[in-house]
């Protein structure tokens, strides 16, 4: 580990969350120049050109002291040939030096994620805890291969109400073809190519877990393969309401006249994230119930990060491109999308560019162009083909001739039908309508120092409160929002002390807070009638942690935050500054006697110390302090 020059994680963070210094355009072009050394192109702090580049440093300066992995290869060292064993076929992992630190430590105890057993919350499916290295290592020595009991090759689980209409065999890799691999030459964007079913937001959210080994690994664990120790059972980690967990599946996938029926890669063998949609399939029941969501909804599952929404064109255009600054300097994961056309399925524009269809971006560069200095973003369609941008500074248009060979290629420039495509910021401003940011906070990047070895800070830049709650009407807790003032005091309802930070970028004597409530279990319950109910919160300033307040405490306050209006997303989310002091947090569902459990998180960059005060908690222990439609 390199001591003298240690990742200060903790202040990195603080950076992309806590402001933006100087608003304006020129302002954020020269903040542009300055992070980047005077170069176009942002340091992203979390891709391979900094935690990748010490995990190198590292496998070359302790090769003797690796016991489980070969550090050149990324093999496990004594391990069992199970696609011999079984006659499948295979070939091995080809990992990143990150995948292989997070081999070794993973084999040899050091790093052990709190993780649970995937538990469906529908009634008709069963739960077996599977443990994936007992379940394996079971395989192995009764020499057959695992069979998912929880998410069988049945109908059950492609689907719930419709059929598809393609007659489809579930078949191993090894059956198709005879060197499945589960990651070739590393895992990159255009591994994600999309198939017959309408899940492009998750693939939008999968090629931007690409781009980040540090969070790839954290969601693909490099202990399996194709090869060493095969029992045609693999595992993938998400995280579901707070919490890590497990989901074992096997590798019997869907698949049309031998070739695969869903996400699959560009190459014919690599089967990554075909395996992944499975998984992600079964964390929610099955492939149907992935039909249409949000990017942001598969960047959380995937990282545990804190969701923002923006509605492009109510965002000043210097303050957007702010967020992705600051977000692409610390490796935050972003969507996009235009909204649908309601008479046309993902309607083709003149432009190239598809309505209601989800992308990522996955690049920010500054160069200069035919109209001097301007910023550009990397965008790609999760279609994988040549339906992109025909604008300025798409594939074959006339601005990339003022730029010499050598940006190009330090750009990564490519000029493929791939889906992948430049635009300069003004012209996604100015066509895309809606924007979602994952922001990684401080346990993400905890996590990731014990993963790969690389130290944080000790600083705690942000802290957070979190808690499980319900909306009850058995328990008369399902008040609705403030409209049924009658009611609405009923609702669970959190207080929160803030205190602000010393070393705020903004020296305003104010805290910059994030709230977000999250509603559980709809898109898993859809085969029982659910779906995402209109919900929102609200915050009030209150003298001294006391409480519950009444009806005649809300009657007479007016609320110094809320979310912008009561919507039907999973989570809704906002950023606001309040000054120091105590105030009461009220979520609620827009409709009274609508039942539905929710997770509630807080972020401040100073502190918070929180703790429910009413309503229904869905925890045994809901009070503790921690740091770590319209309305009215």
């Amino acid at each position: 580990m390199s001591d003298g020059n240690p990742f200060h994680f903790g202040k990195l963070v603080k950076g992309a969350l806590d402001g933006f210094g100087g608003g304006s355009f020129t302002d954020i072009m020269g903040h542009i120049r300055d992070i980047s050394n005077g170069g176009g192109g942002i340091t992203n702090l979390l891709a391979s050109g900094s935690v990748s580049g010490i995990a190198s440093s590292v496998i070359s300066e302790a090769a003797g002291r690796f016991l489980n992995v070969d550090p050149q290869t990324g093999q496990l060292i004594g391990s069992i040939a199970g696609n011999v064993l079984f006659n499948m076929g295979g070939k091995h992992n080809s990992l990143s030096d990150i995948g292989k630190l997070v081999l070794e430590n993973i084999v040899s105890g050091k790093f052990k994620r709190k993780v649970q057993p995937f538990v469906s919350p529908r009634k008709d499916m069963p739960s077996f805890n599977l443990d994936f290295a007992t379940e394996r290592d079971r395989c192995i020595q009764e020499k057959t291969l695992f069979e998912d009991p929880e998410f069988p090759a049945e109908d059950s689980s492609l689907y719930y109400s419709k059929r598809p209409q393609q007659e489809f065999q579930w078949m191993r890799p090894g059956e198709m073809l005879d060197d499945p691999q589960l990651i070739i030459s590393h895992q990159s964007r255009f591994d994600v190519v999309q198939g017959a079913l309408g899940d492009c937001w998750l693939l939008a959210a999968t090629a931007s877990l690409t781009l980040r080994d540090e969070l790839f690994y954290r969601v693909v664990p490099p202990d399996q393969s194709f090869t060493e120790n095969y029992a045609g059972i693999f595992h993938f980690q998400f995280w579901r309401y707070g919490k890590w967990i497990d989901v074992v599946i096997d590798d019997r996938l869907p698949t049309v006249d031998g070739e695969l029926m869903y996400m699959h890669s560009d190459k014919k063998n690599e089967f990554w994230s075909a395996l992944l949609e499975k998984a992600y399939s079964k964390l929610y029941g099955s492939y149907e119930a992935l039909k249409g969501g949000t990017t942001a909804e598969a960047l959380e599952d995937f990282t545990g990060g804190l969701i923002e929404y923006f509605d492009i064109k109510k965002v000043p255009k210097e303050h957007l491109l702010a967020v992705l600054v600051r977000g692409f300097q610390m490796g935050s994961l972003f969507g996009c999308s235009i909204d649908a056309d309601p008479r046309i399925t993902e309607a083709r524009m003149s432009n190239g560019l598809v309505r209601g269809h989800a992308y990522s971006i996955t690049a920010l560069q500054n160069v200069t162009g035919p109209d001097g200095e301007t910023v550009i973003l990397r965008i790609r369609n999760p279609w994988g083909n040549g339906q992109e941008w025909n604008g300025a500074w798409s594939d074959d248009s006339d601005e990339w001739n003022s730029i010499t060979p050598e940006q190009r290629e330090s750009i990564q420039l490519v000029q493929s039908n791939d889906g992948e495509f430049w635009m300069s910021f003004d012209d996604f401003y100015d066509n895309f309508e809606q924007m979602e940011n994952c922001n990684l906070g401080p346990e993400v990047m905890d996590e990731i120092s014990q993963m790969t070895g690389v130290q944080t800070s000790e600083e705690q830049p942000w802290t957070n409160f979190e808690a499980d709650g319900a909306w009850d009407s058995r328990n008369g807790t399902a008040g609705g929002c403030r409209n049924n003032i009658d009611t609405f005091a009923n609702n669970p309802q959190y207080n929160a002390a803030f205190s602000v930070a010393s070393n705020t970028i903004e020296n305003d004597g104010k805290c910059t807070i994030i709230t977000a409530v999250l509603q559980k279990y709809r898109r898993e319950l859809r085969s029982e009638g659910l779906d995402t109910l209109p919900i929102g919160f609200v915050v009030y300033q209150i003298d001294g942690d006391n409480g519950p307040q009444d009806r005649s405490f809300f009657e007479r306050s007016k609320p110094v935050a809320k979310n912008p209006a009561f919507v039907n997303l999973r989570e809704v989310t906002a950023r606001f500054r309040l000054h120091p002091g105590n105030y009461v947090i009220v979520p609620s569902t827009y409709d009274p006697d609508q039942d539905a459990e929710f997770l509630i998180r807080v972020y401040c960059n100073g502190t918070v110390q929180a703790h429910q005060v009413s309503g229904t908690s869905a925890q045994d222990d809901s009070s503790y302090d921690s740091y770590s439609k319209c309305c009215f």
